[in-house]
């Protein structure tokens, strides 16, 4: 029997989300962004259910020994702990053979007591083969072929699961990332009532487009999910691979499902205003809008800077603009909570690690999914440098943090260097790297660190959101002019630019311009004018804090996306006034 049909009029489906610290079902900034932007859906009433697979083995827990050698075990955890079990199920086709899904419904609670449900799609069931009930168990993980056979889970079982639950016939189906993209087939099958997909019309793939937003965070050609068009007829079968042939999705034989998401979507935006310029020229023919991204505020928000906020800006849950008015928190009071949070985060590194830092040395943070064009170790660049820069200006300490994909080997690599780096210098400066990198390490370090460095390849950081978590607590970015900085930059007041210098070798021109600003402006600004130093860490919150939120980031979806044709299926309650509202 289908659950009862609650009040659901958009589906988000996303390979990963980060629902919670104690739920595995995420690896990093793409998941992360998904569940933040089901916490704001729930905070603004939308009419919004979420769907994603349920990943028993979870991503993977990182074990890193002395010299930065990563080895990976399987997630323990027990989904019936903190998820309810639903009695429905769906069927779909792979490889000519039925395999049975079921779900699992996690609750996204907003600030006004609304719920955006999660529906964790499971196919560990006895009746499906013994390979089938292993494709919705690792995040990332298998070949292509299990990879394909994950998406099809997601894209085809997780539009016929919402219809067995009894959310038929929505006005939106979002995509996060093409891993979704096959649910356009089961869109147009439905539609088709039987008739075969050889007959889609221009009439079919206009009622898609009418319902169907596509958001790409990929700035680069290989990064697009693509498999062999031999695989793609034994997994999809002959009629839906003729299908995705007619459509133009497949080029010298190989299917790009970000082509499928384009083909089928009325909205496709990119997440940062220079991204969404490097995805038109990778896809002249379509049109890219931009929704810069966001974090969600108040579970990014470390317990200090809470209590700072309730007390000088009571509606700043309800209103993230109204972070505007920490412009005029007292200077103290923002020192305050920011020593309160690195208390809390220098605590659990002694705990976890055993390194010992000083609560009054310049504490450096680096933490994200480990890449090799993110560069964890270009501040190591020149490493005498860095040292005269400590031994005469003052004490620099560093937070590493970040996993590597168990079949990257140049990103463990990369793990491996700073490893070597730590040794390197361990007379002079101070680093740690802390172990299996998630949301509640996330929490402690955008909070507790006094500057957040990002130093990736321009324009390979779609976005990025870890600076923008750490602006809601106060913490400067120092980064390179990419994703999302060169909108959220403001030289001296919000942090500082890694600056790229015209007609200079790449690496040299930005290496030059983070040492200079960390000898000669950033580090004698923090140990030699304090209060300047937390000005620039209150604007980072009045400034940024604002603005890069996915409150504000799901009411430019509202207003350029969602529900077009299905007014009467907006939010009653907004998260902002129409006049409120930055676009």
């Amino acid at each position: 029997m289908p659950e009862p049909t609650q009040s659901v009029r958009a589906a988000y489906f996303s390979m990963e989300i980060a629902l919670a610290a104690d739920i595995p079902t995420y690896s990093g900034g793409l998941g992360v962004l998904a569940g933040d932007t089901l916490r704001s859906a729930a905070d603004a009433s939308m009419p919004l259910a979420a769907v994603t697979l349920l990943y028993r083995n979870g991503y993977f827990d990182q074990h890193l020994d002395e010299n930065g050698n990563q080895s990976e075990t399987p997630t323990s955890w027990k989904p019936e702990s903190v998820l309810e079990p639903l009695d429905a199920r769906a069927s779909i086709v792979i490889e000519g053979r039925k395999v049975v899904l079921r779900a699992w419904r996690y609750s996204v609670h907003g600030v006004g007591g609304s719920i955006v449900p999660v529906y964790l799609l499971d196919s560990a069931l006895p009746e499906n083969s013994e390979f089938d009930q292993t494709i919705t168990e690792n995040l990332y993980g298998g070949d292509t072929r299990y990879r394909l056979c994950q998406e099809v889970a997601l894209g085809i079982g997780g539009v016929e699961m919402l219809a067995a639950l009894g959310h038929k016939n929505l006005a939106n189906y979002h995509m996060n990332e093409g891993h979704a993209s096959l649910l356009t087939i089961a869109l147009l099958e439905s539609r088709m009532r039987g008739r075969s997909l050889a007959k889609v019309t221009d009439e079919d793939m206009e009622f898609l487009k009418r319902k169907c937003i596509f958001t790409t965070h990929t700035p680069v050609p290989a990064g697009h999910d693509q498999f062999p068009k031999e695989l793609v007829h034994t997994v999809l079968g002959d009629e839906r691979t003729d299908l995705l042939e007619k459509l133009g999705c497949f080029t010298a034989d190989i299917l790009n499902l970000t082509y499928l998401g384009f083909r089928s979507s009325g909205y496709i935006n990119g997440v940062a205003m220079l991204h969404a310029e490097v995805s038109r020229k990778m896809f002249p023919d379509y049109t890219v809008h931009a929704i810069t991204n966001g974090v969600h505020a108040g579970t990014w928000t470390s317990p200090a800077f809470q209590e700072l906020y309730d007390r000088h800006i009571p509606d700043w849950r309800r209103d993230n603009n109204y972070l505007r008015h920490a412009i005029g928190i007292p200077l103290e009071e923002i020192q305050d909570a920011h020593a309160r949070a690195k208390e809390e985060l220098l605590k659990e590194i002694r705990r976890v690690t055993g390194a010992q830092f000083d609560e009054n040395a310049m504490t450096i943070g680096f933490a994200r999914r480990v890449a090799t064009y993110k560069r964890a170790d270009f501040l190591f660049s020149d490493p005498e440098r860095l040292k005269s820069i400590a031994h005469r200006v003052g004490a620099i300490q560093i937070v590493y943090a970040g996993k590597a994909h168990p079949h990257d080997e140049p990103a463990k690599a990369l793990i491996h260097r700073v490893f070597e780096q730590m040794a390197a210098l361990k007379n002079v400066i101070r680093i740690v790297y802390v172990p299996n990198y998630g949301m509640g390490w996330a929490q402690l370090l955008t909070s507790g660190v006094d500057l957040w460095l990002n130093t990736p390849i321009r324009p390979y950081e779609a976005s990025g959101t870890s600076g923008m978590k750490a602006a809601m607590n106060g913490v400067p970015s120092f980064s390179v002019p990419d994703g999302w900085w060169p909108e959220g930059h403001v030289e001296g007041a919000t942090g500082w630019d890694i600056a790229i210098k015209e007609n200079s070798e790449l690496h040299s021109s930005e290496m030059a311009s983070m040492y200079e600003k960390l000898e000669f402006t950033i580090l004698p600004m923090f140990y030699k004018r304090r209060n300047s130093y937390a000005e620039v860490m209150r604007n980072s919150i009045a400034l940024n804090g604002s603005f890069f939120n996915t409150q504000r980031m799901l009411s430019q979806y509202i207003l350029n996306a969602y529900f077009q044709d299905d007014k009467e299926a907006r939010p009653k309650k907004p998260a902002k006034k129409p006049s409120e509202i930055t676009v």
